[in-house]
């Protein structure tokens, strides 16, 4: 979360129910210190929406799809947040297309 940026977009993803990015998003304000705690370990980063995706793309899907094999979500899917290529993000965004 500290290496995002503002201007960097973002995929929205259930992570619980559904496991499906469904939406996208914009960094508005970059990582600074999580006021709930102060351990200095813990960041917030401030989004906004940008859009819903047209169809959501299931983690099923994006793990089917060859060209994301290699993607953080497929490999490390436990994690809450995980950098996305360009070359991930405009697949993903291609997927969203179709149903």
């Amino acid at each position: 979360m500290r290496a995002m940026k503002e201007g960097d977009l973002a995929f929205f993803y259930h992570s619980n129910e559904g496991k499906e990015i469904v939406g996208i998003a914009k960094v508005v304000k970059e990582a600074y210190q999580d006021p709930t705690t102060d351990d200095t370990n813990w960041v917030v980063v401030e989004f906004s929406p940008v859009e819903t995706l047209k169809n959501p793309v299931t983690l099923a899907r994006v793990k089917a799809e060859p060209l994301l094999s290699n993607m953080e979500l497929v490999r490390q899917g436990r994690l809450s947040v995980s950098a996305v290529k360009p070359e991930e993000f405009d697949k993903v965004l291609e997927m969203s297309q179709r149903s």
